[in-house]
C-alpha cells in the first residue's frame, strides 16, 4: 500500500510540476543541441565528457553495491524521460545524468573521504560534492550556469524526499523517481522488461546487506543527521547507545511548549 501511494504521488508530481529548467530542444528543432549517446543496460544515455568524468569520480568513491545502485537509478530515470514526451522536451539530460551518477557520494566510507562531512546529512554531502565536482571539471563554464548547478544540487539533496521532489522542477522529480524505482520496481511507463534488462546489466550485489550497513554506519558516525529521518529505525534497532528520544522535533516542541 505504501509503495502504491508513493508511486501515485510521484506520477502526480511529475504531471503537475512546472518546468523552469534549461530547455533541451527536440531533434526536429533547427537550433537543437545534439549530444553524443551510448547504450548501457539497454538504455540510450547521454555521453559527454563531463558525464564520463562524473562516472569515473563516482566509481572511485563507491563500493560495488553502491555503484550498481547509482547506475540503475540513472538508467531508470532515463527510461522515465524516454517514455514521456513532455519530459523529453523539458529535462536537461546532462544535468540529470550528472545528478543521478553523483547522488550517493555521501555514502563513501573511505576514511577521511573528501565527499563526506562529520555533521551534514549524506544527501547534502553528496549535493555539495557534486557541485564542487562540476565546477572543477566543467570545461566550458558558459554551459553550466547557476541554474543548472542548482538543479543538480536540489536533485541530490532532495532525492530521499518523495513527498517533496515531485513538486520541484522536472529534473529534480525525475532524478528522485528514477532512484526510488530501484527500491519499488517499474512505474511511470517503464516496463518490467526494461527494468529487468537494467537489473541484469547492473545486478543488486549484496544490496540489502549494503544498504543496512550504510545506514547503520551513518547512525553510528553522525547520529544527529539521522534523527527524524527514514534512517532513524536503523539507529534505534542496531546501534548501541543511539537515542532518538529527546533528539526528535517531537521532543523539542513538547519540551519548549510547556
Amino acid at each position: 500500500m505504501r509503495s502504491a501511494t508513493i508511486t501515485r504521488t510521484l506520477l502526480l508530481g511529475l504531471q503537475a510540476s512546472l518546468s523552469t529548467q534549461l530547455y533541451i530542444p527536440s531533434s526536429t528543432d533547427p537550433n537543437a543541441t545534439t549530444y553524443p549517446t551510448r547504450t548501457i543496460g539497454g538504455v540510450t544515455v547521454i555521453d559527454t565528457k563531463l558525464v564520463r568524468e562524473a562516472e569515473a569520480f563516482a566509481r572511485s568513491h563507491s563500493s560495488d553495491f553502491v555503484w550498481n545502485h547509482v547506475v540503475r537509478g540513472w538508467l531508470y530515470g532515463a527510461l522515465i524521460i524516454s517514455h514521456n514526451e513532455t519530459l523529453r522536451a523539458t529535462v536537461d539530460i546532462e544535468a540529470h545524468a550528472v545528478a543521478a551518477i553523483l547522488h550517493d557520494l555521501g555514502w563513501d566510507q573511505t576514511p577521511n573521504s573528501t565527499t563526506v562531512s562529520s555533521y551534514r546529512r549524506f544527501e547534502v554531502d553528496g549535493a555539495i560534492a557534486a557541485r564542487d565536482f562540476i565546477r572543477s571539471h566543467n570545461h566550458d563554464q558558459k554551459t553550466w550556469d547557476s541554474h543548472r548547478l542548482q538543479l543538480v544540487w536540489d536533485s541530490i539533496a532532495l532525492h530521499t524526499q518523495p513527498l517533496i521532489y515531485p513538486y520541484k522542477e522536472d529534473n529534480v522529480a525525475v532524478t528522485g523517481a528514477g532512484i526510488l524505482m530501484d527500491f519499488y520496481g517499474p512505474s511511470a511507463g517503464v516496463t518490467q522488461q526494461e527494468y529487468d534488462t537494467v537489473l541484469a546489466a547492473y545486478p543488486k550485489i549484496e544490496f540489502a546487506e549494503g544498504i543496512n550497513q550504510t545506514f547503520v554506519w551513518l547512525c553510528e558516525t553522525k547520529p544527529n543527521t539521522t534523527y527524524d529521518t527514514f534512517m532513524q529505525p536503523w539507529g534505534d534497532n542496531y546501534v548501541a547507545n543511539y537515542t532518538s528520544k529527546g533528539n526528535r522535533v517531537f521532543d523539542t516542541i513538547l519540551t519548549n511548549s510547556e
